[in-house]
């Protein structure tokens, strides 16, 4: 018996030196540092369980990689999801469902696609501890649309739609469809993102009409269809889309295809703007608002065409469409 309990004290002894040289890593890989030691002993534990949890991911044989070296591998479940803030209900979906629009497959549609390397997307911007994700797949959507529009790529403004979008609810959640409905009711543009900066906190509405830049004149739902959808980004530009992140923490690279992710939890905005397949398995290419430092260089690829679709993307795809000049959504 004393031999079995020394052995297991051996274990986890040589266990925990490895969680703790990998929480080293982890905080010189990211400059992180903690206030005192009971906060740096709450992101060692949230951090092990996170480890532990990577290692699950990990041991499915999925085709993506989830690692330690995650940003976000020192946060608990509660911290985590407070990024993760989209308004969806069961009754929204089934209402995008209902009005969504048909996209033509042209039989000549291109195998792979990638907004990336065609200018119509802006460097990955981290949204930090704000739940404003529906603010940056918003805005990454209406720059991606811009640039089709005019050929110019602007950064545009997350926090005034925080800071304005009064049908949102700043950092504690909101919806890309209530976002461009504002704008369009009120008449309100984005303004560049150096204007109004980006403070990820909630603040009061102090829009400049002067300094307003890009206008939206309608939006649009877009089918379910996983076909459809590349048509639609193929013809539209970046997409807006919700997704169920709750795999997304420890992600690292890869194609991410969870063996249990449902359309149910759709709880993250994020921006589609490319589709391929990588021996032999298809995927989309996705951006996230987390900083490079997430994932590949801050975009996901997600298993594109299984029989369910992969956490959900599907469901909640929508696009603005720009207006000519301001005055144009006046009449």
């Amino acid at each position: 018996m004393r031999v079995l309990i020394s052995l297991g004290a051996v274990v986890a002894a040589v266990e925990a030196k490895d969680f703790v040289t990998k929480f080293e890593e982890f905080k010189a890989e990211y400059g992180r540092k903690y206030s005192d030691s009971v906060e740096e002993l709450k992101g060692l534990q949230n951090f092990v369980h996170n480890v532990e949890m990577a290692a699950a991911q990990n041991a499915e044989g999925s085709t993506a990689t989830f690692s330690h070296l995650s940003p976000l591998a020192d946060m608990d479940f509660q911290d985590f999801d407070k990024r993760n803030s989209l308004e969806v209900t069961p009754a929204y979906l089934a209402a995008h469902e209902l009005n969504a629009e048909s996209v033509h497959v042209p039989s000549d549609a291109p195998t792979s696609f990638d907004w990336t390397g065609k200018g119509a997307v802006n460097p990955v911007k981290n949204q930090g501890q704000c739940g404003s994700c529906w603010a940056f797949g918003t805005v990454a959507n209406i720059e991606g649309a811009n640039f089709l529009k005019t050929g110019q790529l602007v950064s545009l403004s997350e926090q005034e739609l925080v800071d304005c979008s009064s049908s949102d609810y700043g950092c504690n959640g909101g919806l890309p469809s209530l976002a461009y409905s504002d704008m369009i009711r009120n008449h309100m543009g984005l303004e560049g993102e150096s204007d109004y900066a980006y403070t990820a906190k909630d603040g009061t509405c102090s829009l400049d009409k002067s300094k307003e830049r890009v206008f939206v004149s309608d939006w649009k739902q877009i089918s379910t269809n996983e076909d459809e959808i590349a048509a639609a980004l193929v013809k539209y530009g970046p997409l807006a889309i919700g997704v169920n992140a709750t795999p997304f923490q420890m992600y690292k690279n890869g194609i991410l295809d969870p063996w249990w992710c449902p359309s149910t939890g759709i709880n993250h905005a994020v921006t589609l703007v490319g589709y391929g397949e990588e021996n032999g398995k298809k995927f989309w290419k996705i951006k996230n608002s987390w900083g490079t430092g997430w994932g590949e260089a801050g975009f996901i690829r997600v298993a594109r065409g299984n029989w369910f679709p992969t956490c959900g993307l599907n469901k909640m795809v929508t696009t603005a469409f720009i207006a000519d000049a301001p005055s144009s959504i006046f009449v």
